[in-house]
C-alpha cells in the first residue's frame, strides 16, 4: 500500500488551502502521469462559466486516473494553469470539495492557455 504522506515544514510558511508543501512517498509500486485536461467534454464542447469548466476538468481527471486503474486518493501531485487570477478562489474551493480532506503538493500558475475559451487546465501524478 501506497504512503503518501503530507510533510510541511516547521521552519518554512504553512500551506493556507487544502494542500501539503511536499508529499513523500514510501511503499509505491505504480506512478500515473496525466497531461493537462481541458475542459472540453466529449462532444467537443466548452462550457462557458468557470465553475463548470473545472468541474468538466475534474470529470476529465477522473476519467484518466480510472483508466490507469487509479483514483482521486491516488494524486500526489497538481499542478493547476488559470488564464486569471479572479478564479483562484473558485479554483479552489471546487478542488477542495472534490479532494474532501485530500491534500497532495499543489502549484498554481496564472498563464496564458492554448485555447482562449479554455479558462483552465490541470494536470497531476498520482501513485499507489
Amino acid at each position: 500500500m501506497t504512503r503518501a504522506e503530507p510533510v510541511n515544514a516547521p521552519d518554512a510558511p504553512a500551506p493556507s488551502g487544502g494542500y501539503a508543501q511536499a508529499v513523500r512517498l514510501s511503499d509505491f509500486g505504480e506512478l500515473v502521469f496525466v497531461s493537462g485536461q481541458i475542459p472540453v467534454g466529449a462532444d467537443g464542447g466548452v462550457p462557458e462559466s468557470f465553475s463548470e469548466q473545472c468541474r468538466l476538468v475534474w470529470r476529465n481527471l477522473e476519467a484518466q486516473l480510472r483508466a490507469a486503474g487509479m483514483g482521486l486518493g491516488d494524486i500526489v501531485k497538481l499542478t493547476t494553469f488559470l488564464a486569471d487570477r479572479a478564479h483562484a478562489d473558485e479554483n479552489s474551493a471546487i478542488r477542495r470539495e472534490i479532494l474532501g480532506g485530500r491534500a497532495p503538493a499543489l502549484t498554481v500558475i496564472i498563464a496564458g492557455i492554448y485555447d482562449e475559451r479554455w479558462l483552465l487546465e490541470i494536470e497531476l501524478v498520482a501513485a499507489r
